[in-house]
């Protein structure tokens, strides 16, 4: 009897893993998991923007501000309030909402907010143009690099290498050179050739870890981006410089070099690593 039930148990266990998914690894690797955005009735909260109740309105936007754009058609209603004026509470609330649905109807909107006395309204204005999109964006943030807050001149270089808004790369050549480190990066994501030139020119003029986040963005841009001799060169302006921090980095980019990529350029990053004392990872070439 007991036999009996010590195989009815193995023959339990056996069907439970034939039916059973297999671990991750075994079938391949796992698709990560997608958080679901949450159903929402955009009707019903574009009523509750234009209650009139601030509690409603404030709820309305948070659910908004969740769902991102799948309430896409609620943003007009937004655009109204953003419009009409709230109070500054309900306003950060409704930029954030404005940057959540990702409209770019939403910049004109949103762009005078940039300017708002409170700071918390200018940030949050600042940060939802960079996702709001399109040219009221563009030019709203173009003008905020040379807004007295500090923050809003940095969120503004970062949005706009994030909109790939090439022609402000003048702008940002300004705002780097009135202290805004931000711009740097930016600069690296959307320069051309003679643009990169002109940045690297700048080596010895700003502080070494400003001028990196730029290279970095030029080195790691994709190929068809930019040209391997532009890359090429960036290495060798690093390697000329000499300096600890530059051989440091140089080691840094060399174990972060992706695999597969221009053979060249790696030549040209192990040299530079061996030339200026760092160490890397990696066989060298």
């Amino acid at each position: 009897m007991l036999r009996q039930r010590i195989w009815f148990g193995v023959l339990l266990v056996a069907g439970a893993l034939v039916s059973s998914p297999l671990p991750a690894g075994a079938q391949g690797k796992a698709k990560p998991k997608t958080e679901a955005k949450p159903k929402i009735d955009a009707q019903k909260l574009k009523a509750e923007l234009e209650s009139g109740d601030a509690d409603r309105i404030g709820a309305a936007l948070d659910a908004l501000a969740k769902a991102g754009d799948a309430g896409a058609a609620a943003a007009p209603a937004v655009e109204a309030l953003l419009k009409k004026g709230l109070s500054a509470e309900l306003t950060v609330k409704a930029l954030e909402a404005a940057g959540a649905l990702k409209q770019s109807s939403s910049s004109a909107a949103v762009a005078p907010y940039v300017r708002h006395r409170s700071e918390d309204v200018r940030r949050a204005a600042a940060k939802a143009l960079s996702k709001t999109k399109g040219p009221d964006a563009v030019k709203a943030l173009k003008h905020a690099l040379r807004h007295r807050d500090a923050q809003v001149r940095g969120i503004a270089a970062t949005g706009l290498g994030t909109l790939g808004a090439k022609d402000a790369l003048p702008d940002l050549f300004k705002a780097l050179a009135h202290s805004v480190p931000e711009a740097a990066a930016s600069i690296g994501q959307l320069c051309e050739p003679k643009d990169c030139d002109k940045f690297a020119d700048l080596t010895g003029k700003h502080q070494f870890d400003i001028m990196s986040s730029g290279f970095d963005q030029i080195l790691f841009r994709a190929e068809k981006e930019m040209p391997e001799e532009q890359k090429i060169k960036v290495v060798g302006r690093l390697r000329e410089l000499g300096t600890k921090e530059a051989g440091k980095y140089l080691a840094d980019v060399k174990g972060r070099w992706p695999e597969g990529w221009s053979k060249r350029v790696k030549q040209a990053i192990d040299a530079a690593v061996k030339a200026t004392g760092g160490s890397g990872g990696g066989d060298d070439e």
